[in-house]
């Protein structure tokens, strides 16, 4: 009889152990980022582009490289894309709010180097010369790609670099800054 109290008892122990592993939730990682996030840009992960994206992928390249090699990595990474320039004179490190008053108004408006000051304009539907923007990040819309998804002039979109690339407008309010 002791031997089969036993023999349910360590049954039982194995049971109670396996389930636990099954019941492990994955591993939230800093680098589960999503693709436009970086070290010059971080995301304040408030957005709803976060939502189900817990995991890392282990096929995602590394972003612990700086500078030229970076931004080339991260051009490549987020597919057909061209480096236009860096940050342009007089503009601050943190410098999409100033590309996108150089590229809309053909000089630099301080009060728009903070990118949240974007969200002062009326709100519009996307079209070319509009711009996106929310708390952190902003840039002009060039042409329409399909669905969402527009070639976008991106300042300080990462490794220091200006670039003409596809953008999502998800997580964006499109604003017309040619109204006063």
């Amino acid at each position: 009889m002791y031997r089969y109290v036993a023999f349910a008892f360590a049954f039982a122990f194995i049971i109670a152990i396996s389930s636990g592993v099954a019941d492990a939730r994955p591993f939230r990682s800093h680098l589960a980022a999503p693709p436009e996030c970086n070290v010059i840009m971080p995301c304040d992960f408030s957005g709803s582009y976060m939502r189900g994206r817990t995991t890392s992928s282990p096929f995602r390249a590394p972003r612990e490289v700086t500078g030229r090699t970076a931004a080339t990595r991260i051009a490549t990474a987020e597919g057909a894309g061209r480096i236009v320039g860096g940050r342009p004179s007089g503009c601050p490190h943190s410098f999409c709010g100033c590309a996108a008053s150089l590229r809309v108004f053909g000089r630099i408006v301080p009060g728009l180097n903070l990118a949240a000051n974007w969200l002062r304009f009326p709100r519009t539907s996307p079209a070319p010369g509009m711009v996106a923007a929310r708390h952190g990040h902003v840039f002009v819309l060039e042409q329409h790609i399909s669905g969402d998804v527009w070639m976008a002039y991106d300042g300080n979109s990462g490794g220091r670099a200006t670039r003409i690339h596809a953008r999502s407008l998800r997580g964006y309010v499109v604003v017309n800054p040619r109204t006063a």
